[in-house]
């Protein structure tokens, strides 16, 4: 079942439970993964879902920083709740243990020695996790492997 399909039976579902805040967010994803079809000119595969998803978690975690930030904890809330049922549709999250055996494995295939290849090792290792760890974990994990 594509994700879009899943995202219309899950907002029905949502619709019959009235569960509001579920509903708003499901109708935002949706809306994301259209616009990108509009934009692209055809049906997404699975990685430009994964490639949507990926940047509604992203937007909501830079936002619930800033509300923590700001101490906004009414909004930082919210934001927590619409990051939950986001994530739902993401593929099972990597651990930090799984992420750094990969990162090991990714530095030997490119034989990078230090910081000035990072680059080279994070072009390696995103589509090997895409949208099942979170960039800002890999980069560090990558910097402490590289140093």
């Amino acid at each position: 079942m594509s994700l879009l399909e899943r995202l219309n039976n899950d907002m029905k579902q949502a619709m019959k439970n009235k569960e509001k805040e579920k509903l708003s967010v499901i109708r935002m994803v949706k809306a994301s993964i259209q616009n990108e079809v509009i934009k692209n000119g055809h049906d997404l595969s699975e990685d430009e879902e994964l490639t949507v998803l990926s940047r509604e978690v992203k937007q909501r975690k830079d936002s619930l920083h800033e509300f923590e930030k700001a101490g906004r904890e009414d909004l930082a809330d919210k934001i927590r709740t619409e990051l939950q049922h986001v994530e739902f549709y993401l593929p099972k999250q990597l651990t930090e243990e799984e992420i750094s055996d990969i990162v090991k494995q990714t530095i030997a295939e490119t034989n990078a020695s230090s910081k000035a290849e990072m680059g080279k090792v994070m072009a390696a290792i995103m589509p090997k996790v895409k949208g099942k760890a979170d960039g800002s974990l890999i980069n560090k994990l990558v910097q402490q492997h590289l140093s």
